[in-house]
């Protein structure tokens, strides 16, 4: 069976091939608090009769680097590596870790160390001071970093200032013996699914290499293809123009040359490029760098409240005619959230005057502002609008219960299938229960059932029905009697911590 799988697009060997000599990475101390960019905001103009892109390229190429990284490792004193089928297979060099190693002392535990190669990536200059854009896994873990114009002929030793690998961005700083070209900036905000897009980097070592396509999508998340996340804030441009391993931290820009984006991973099942790349949008980027530079860190603001879609179910169920806006499944104690009043079955669809469509816009909202900003959050509750100001904070995981027989229904009902048991101690202990957790656990449930296949598991606790509190399983019980002629319920529930709202809807 074939699966699909994103990559990140730094090679992993290819640096091999360049024989590039890096010296040591010199620290980020003295380096400046500020990068001067430039950014036009303007849209882009209608070009009629275009036959070449020349003149975009030569506007662009001088603001593309390479980027080469190595690492001082040990040698391994592992026997196994003396046999070439083991050497082969761990890609170790011959003539390393078996001859070098005769020359130790007799009995020394560490082995020499050596210089191994770790990749490419590529990178976009920013300022004429030497400051440059990259992804955060192209120099992760790097002791050493070369950057590279060009053919090659201009070499410069960088300093690593700061890395966000939560957008997967960093910043580099080398210092140039002539004020360089920086790239110029668009509003990504601003990009249409459509325009041209033309990526620039370093494929498989190809330094300066160029490829042309379209913006395919934007506000993209690599989970919507591979199931998993390669960052945590994912607001992707999705590109068809060419990338491959060796792209990652290149220039994606616009049909003026200007920087639309920093591409950062392909979805592909062959590990080369099928047609989908991704890029952080540059003004994420950007905002990324500036704090980065500034700081050293970036911060992010925090309302504490745990997020989940408002699917067509859950909107009827909390009386609001669209699906747009992100529901608040949990409020964090003490959060900024709870001390503005913000509660669990609240509807966020605006944030300070901005529409929220769900839960990854309304993320990406709060974390591009600040800790400490004031803002407004409209809410609907219980299908009225509210308006609640909030001071931002920063941002810093079956069987039946001991201490009495599970309660189940006396007739079947919209539940029927569930049987819920008190949380004591041994409750707590068996299913891994924090002690603030309130509500009452599932110890059974039948596999064919309604709640099963709204997602409903043992060891799941339920904290609400229809928006009332739950505290023991006799009242869980009580409840499920007043509500068995009713087609579907509105349960709170959390699993391992993650709370969620889910409807159930009874078989016929």
């Amino acid at each position: 069976m074939k699966s699909y799988s994103t990559y990140f697009l730094s090679t992993t060997s290819l640096a091999l091939l360049l024989g590039a000599i890096l010296v040591p990475l010199a620290s980020a101390e003295d380096a400046p608090k500020e990068a001067k960019v430039k950014i036009d905001p303007s849209p882009l103009p209608q070009i009629a009769g275009l036959t070449t892109f020349a003149p975009v390229v030569e506007k662009v190429a001088p603001s593309v680097v390479t980027i080469a990284t190595s690492k001082m490792v040990k040698q391994s004193k592992n026997p196994y590596f003396n046999d070439p089928m083991f050497r082969r297979f761990f890609g170790v060099p011959e003539g390393e870790d078996g001859q070098d190693q005769k020359d130790e002392a007799p009995g020394a535990k560490g082995g020499k160390k050596r210089k191994q190669m770790m990749g490419l990536g590529s990178g976009v200059v920013v300022s004429p001071e030497g400051h440059i854009l990259t992804n955060n896994h192209v120099i992760d873990g790097a002791d050493e970093i070369i950057v590279t114009f060009g053919s090659g002929k201009h070499e410069y030793q960088a300093k690593k200032i700061a890395s966000d690998p939560s957008t997967d961005i960093a910043v580099l700083k080398i210092e140039p013996t002539a004020p360089l070209k920086a790239i110029t900036f668009a509003d990504s905000d601003k990009i249409r699914v459509g325009d041209i897009a033309i990526a620039v980097g370093s494929p498989f070592g190809l330094t300066q290499s160029v490829t042309m396509g379209i913006v395919s999508a934007i506000g993209r998340s690599t989970a919507e293809t591979s199931g998993t996340r390669l960052s945590e804030y994912e607001n992707f441009i999705q590109t068809d123009a060419s990338i491959n391993p060796g792209n990652s931290g290149g220039a994606l820009v616009d049909s003026t040359g200007r920087l639309i984006g920093v591409n950062t991973a392909i979805f592909s099942r062959t590990g080369g490029n099928q047609g989908i790349g991704f890029a952080v949008p540059a003004n994420l980027a950007h905002t990324v760098m500036d704090s980065l530079i500034a700081t050293g860190k970036v911060s992010r603001g925090f309302l504490g409240i745990a997020l989940q879609p408002l699917s067509e179910e859950l909107a009827k169920a909390f009386k609001i005619e669209s699906d747009s806006g992100a529901l608040v499944a949990s409020v964090s104690e003490k959060s900024p959230a709870e001390k503005a009043g913000v509660k669990s079955g609240d509807v966020v669809v605006e944030v300070a005057g901005k529409k929220v469509e769900g839960p990854r816009e309304l993320q990406l909202m709060v974390a591009a502002m600040a800790p400490g900003t004031k803002v407004d959050l409209k809410l609907l509750r219980d299908g009225k609008e509210k308006i609640v100001k909030i001071e931002l904070g920063e941002r810093p995981n079956m069987k039946v219960a001991a201490g009495g027989q599970p309660e189940k229904p006396t007739e079947p009902d919209v539940l029927d299938g569930v049987t819920v048991a008190d949380i004591d101690a041994e409750a707590r202990k068996k299913f891994s229960l924090p002690e603030n957790v309130k509500g009452v656990v599932i110890a059974e449930i039948e596999a064919d059932s309604a709640s099963a296949e709204a997602g409903l598991k043992i060891g799941d606790v339920i904290h609400e029905l229809n928006r009332e509190a739950i505290t023991s399983a006799k009242q869980a019980v009580e409840m499920s009697e007043k509500v068995k002629k009713e087609k579907k319920v509105l349960l709170r529930v959390s699993t391992k911590g993650n709370s969620r709202y889910v409807v159930v809807e009874r078989k016929d």
